[in-house]
């Protein structure tokens, strides 16, 4: 073999590995190959009960200091985040608002970060804490139109969404959310809603 040749192989083998080496290597991300990635709602639970209950500042506890207190209801909603995309992105931002008969209760921000490996699902959990005086004040005043064109008083809302949200028989969505995504310096904002049961 004359030293042409082997040159001529040599530069080939080269070209050929130099080109292997590429297709393995990951897209570098930009505006234009940032896939949306998929937010979608797994599920809605109740992880803790503590019942229904509301006393005013009159009452005189047992044990602590008098004041109006009221029980809490935790709602924990766990979501599927999926990413087509050819490199890991990272969820940068949570937000979104809970409504319990199309009536807006709260709004959910999450801070956590976490990374989505390229063409995998994670699962992100976040919790909403609320109490009856809390969700009161909202029916009170600022529903106070959706309150009285159901028919009902807020009283009545709110004790039948304490006993009955615990068995998922009241209708609970996720409105207005917005998922922030970011790959290297590209940031992309995916608009979400749910609804519970589905």
């Amino acid at each position: 073999m004359n030293r042409k040749t082997a040159l001529m192989i040599a530069f080939f083998f080269g070209a050929g590995l130099i080109l292997i080496s590429c297709a393995g290597m990951p897209a570098k991300p930009t505006e234009s190959n940032f896939k949306s990635p998929m937010v979608a709602l797994e599920i809605v639970q109740v992880p803790s009960y503590f019942g229904y209950w509301y006393y005013d500042a009159k009452a005189t506890p047992l044990k602590g200091k008098p004041g109006a207190n009221s029980a809490v209801l935790p709602v924990a909603f766990l979501f599927n985040i999926t990413n087509p995309n050819d490199y890991p992105i990272k969820l940068d931002g949570f937000v979104f608002t809970v409504a319990f008969e199309d009536i807006d209760i709260n709004i959910v921000n999450a801070y956590e970060t976490q990374w989505i490996p390229s063409g995998k699902t994670n699962q992100f959990a976040t919790v909403l804490i609320v109490d009856v005086q809390q969700v009161l004040g909202g029916l009170m005043i600022a529903n106070y139109e959706k309150v009285k064109a159901k028919n009902t008083t807020p009283w009545n809302l709110l004790e039948k969404w304490w006993t009955e949200i615990p068995n998922m028989t009241v209708p609970i969505e996720v409105k207005r959310g917005a998922a922030t995504f970011v790959a290297d310096g590209v940031q992309k904002v995916i608009p979400f809603a749910a609804k519970y049961p589905k």
